[in-house]
Order: C-alpha cells, then sequence, then structure tokens
C-alpha cells in the first residue's frame, strides 16, 4: 500500500511489540519508505507512530505519511540529525526506537519475500536483489540459505554509492560519502552492523552499477513490463544485463524490483536517460555555412537516414572562431547505436563537421 517493501519489516516489529509498547507507541527516523510502512501499519494496528523525518524529505512522503495517522516531526538538514533526535524522542517519552534496517526483528519481516520467491519460483537458482542499509537482502539470503543454499543471493548497489561494498571489501562496517544517484533509496552512508554480519556469511557478492544502468532498467521496465519502478527497485535489472558476466547466463533469475516510488517529475528525465544509453536519443552538434539552404540540406541529410528530429538550436553567438561558419546543434531519436553510427558516416560523406553523443558504440 505505501509502494515499497519496507512495510514488511515494519509490521513484523509492530506486531513483535508487547502491550505496554504498544500503547505508548514507536518512533522512528526516516526520508520516506519506512516511516510510511510504519504509519500505515501502526494505524492499522492501534500502535501510534512518531517518525522524525529531515527538512528535504519529499512533500509528498511528509504528507502521506501524517494522512496513516503518524505524528511527523520535520528535523534537521541530515538523515544524522533526523535520527539522532528521533533517539531522544524515544528516551523523552520512553517510546520505542525502530531502526530502518539495522534491527533483527525488521530483517526477519523484510526476508517474507524470501520465503515467497522460493515458493512461487520452483528451481530459482539466484536471486538479485538491491542493497542499501542491508536489511532486505539480510532477511531473504537468511531464509535462502536455511531453505536452499544452492541458490546464489547477489547484491547491487549504484557505484555512487557503494555502502556494503566498501564495508565487505574492509572487512568492517565503513562511513562513507555517497555521491548523488538515481537511486537514491540505496544512498546510505554507513550500513547497519547486524545486516553486515548476515550479508558477509549468506550473500555471494555484490556488484556495482553505474547511473547510465539504472536509468536504462527503469526505462525497461516501463517498456517491456509496463511497471513503475524508482532507481532503487531497478538497479536488479542493471545486473541482470550483465549476466555473461556473472555467470547467469541460461540460468533462472528472480530480480528483486522492491519500490515504486519514483518522482514523477522525475521520470521524464530518467526516461531520456535511458534513451540515451540505449543509443535511441542523439544530439548532433554541427558546423555549417551560415549561408541561406545550409541548416536545410543538415536537416535534409539527417531525415535520409531515418532519424527523427525533436529538436534544433541554431547557434551564431557561440560557434567556431570562422565567423563565416554557426553551430547547429539537433537532438534526434535513434534505432540504436548502430543507427547513430551509419548518421556519423553519412554525415562525414557528406562533408558535415559533426559531433556525435553519444559516441556509436561498435558491435
Amino acid at each position: 500500500m505505501t509502494g515499497s517493501f519496507k512495510e514488511r519489516g515494519a509490521r513484523n516489529r509492530l506486531l513483535l511489540l508487547d502491550d505496554a509498547e504498544k500503547s505508548r507507541g514507536v518512533v522512528a527516523a526516516s526520508a520516506g519508505n519506512h516511516a510510511l510502512g510504519l504509519a500505515y501499519h501502526g494505524q492499522l494496528l492501534g500502535v501510534p507512530v512518531t517518525v522524525v523525518m529531515p527538512r528535504w524529505a519529499p512533500i509528498i512522503k511528509v504528507a502521506n505519511a501524517r494522512s496513516f495517522g503518524a505524528n511527523v516531526i520535520v528535523h534537521g538538514e541530515s538523515f544524522h540529525e533526523a535520527c539522532s533526535r528521533a533517539l531522544e524522542i524515544a528516551d523523552e517519552r520512553r517510546l520505542t526506537f525502530v531502526p530502518a534496517f539495522d534491527d533483527a526483528h525488521v530483517i526477519a519481516g523484510q526476508g517474507t519475500m524470501g520465503l515467497e520467491i522460493l515458493e512461487d519460483v520452483p528451481g530459482v537458482e539466484a536471486i538479485i536483489t538491491p542493497v542499501g542499509g542491508g536489511g532486505l537482502i539480510a532477511g531473504i539470503s537468511t531464509v535462502v540459505r536455511a531453505l536452499a543454499p544452492t541458490v546464489r543471493v547477489i547484491g547491487v548497489e549504484p557505484a555512487n554509492a557503494p555502502t556494503v561494498h566498501t564495508s565487505l571489501a574492509r572487512g568492517e562496517v565503513t562511513r562513507i560519502e555517497t555521491l548523488p544517484t538515481l537511486a537514491d533509496g540505496l544512498a546510505v552512508a554507513e550500513m547497519g552492523k547486524i545486516c553486515f554480519e548476515i550479508i558477509r556469511n549468506n550473500v555471494e557478492q555484490v556488484v556495482l552499477v553505474d547511473e547510465a544502468a539504472v536509468a536504462l532498467s527503469v526505462l525497461r521496465l516501463l517498456e517491456m513490463e509496463k511497471t513503475v519502478v524508482e532507481g532503487a527497485g531497478a538497479v536488479p535489472l542493471a545486473a541482470a544485463m550483465r549476466a555473461r558476466e556473472l555467470g547467469l547466463s541460461g540460468k533462472k533469475v528472480v530480480l528483486v524490483l522492491c519500490g515504486g516510488n519514483i518522482d514523477v517529475t522525475l521520470i521524464s528525465r530518467i526516461i531520456e536517460r535511458g534513451l540515451v544509453t540505449d543509443g535511441r536519443l542523439c544530439r548532433i552538434v554541427a558546423q555549417i555555412s551560415d549561408r541561406p539552404g545550409s541548416l536545410a540540406k543538415l536537416l535534409v541529410t539527417l531525415a535520409g537516414t531515418g532519424a527523427s528530429i525533436k529538436e534544433v538550436e541554431h547557434d551564431r553567438h557561440f560557434g567556431p572562431g570562422d565567423v563565416a561558419l554557426v553551430s547547429v546543434s539537433c537532438t534526434c531519436e535513434t534505432r540504436d547505436s548502430l543507427h547513430i553510427k551509419e548518421i556519423q558516416e553519412t554525415l562525414r560523406a557528406s562533408g558535415v563537421i559533426a559531433n556525435v553523443e553519444p559516441a556509436p558504440v561498435r558491435p
């Protein structure tokens, strides 16, 4: 109901409270999905929920948490500040603090997804799951190791937020500085300590994917599965595109698409990034003569290649040093990377000096 797997761990933690704890209520720090999961199930179970959300938390998620009956406190410029305030409130009001991932009961709740996978997909050979703080993959891998130890469990992180990958490499929980990523739900600076111990014993490997692959995965899921998946939930597909490298060719593989809370204002930008990565959108910056008919000739040449011209920008002010020339930028829809290569060769044969972005990928 809240668009994320976080409900599983939240509900399990709430169900395991004793009567006194249920009466007093719980508190958590979250910028989104964990807050929504606790708020929604707290309302269903009659448990008062307080969530501290940083000031930069998406307005829609703050509003939704309140609509589910939670007492939302907006505090701090960072998640760390919000978490510190939540812990203070827990002490002041004797509330139970519910971590987003580093809690045995939360991890167990997330692990129910592993039970469902094994039940629904007989003969599964590998499970690829996103990794942020580590709660989901810790839960799934615990189930898999107990019930189907031959099944491979593979984690995926964005290269801009390699929290678990770095910790595993150093042999201890390591705090990192994350960079902006389309998989923002995985941009966790420090993984859970409980999660770390489970993951290093149960998870075969954690792979990193770049931003272009994340964007392409969101696009593929929209087009092929008719499914809206946020960047954090789409990273398993980004890893699966490297099936041969991971030894997964011909295997029965489950991709854990565990979240759909993508900002609608961001979807169009992600789609365009995905199209560029897929060779279906390119930009051609050409230098042409500043004479009547030159632009028309360029456009006719492009049209002859089958490219669909979406946008044309004619620039005299910041053109080449030769004042007899101007720069023209054309954004075109293309079929694939081979089509871009064909366009580049056609322009070269026509004597047009042009730079094509992205550069065509050779097969």
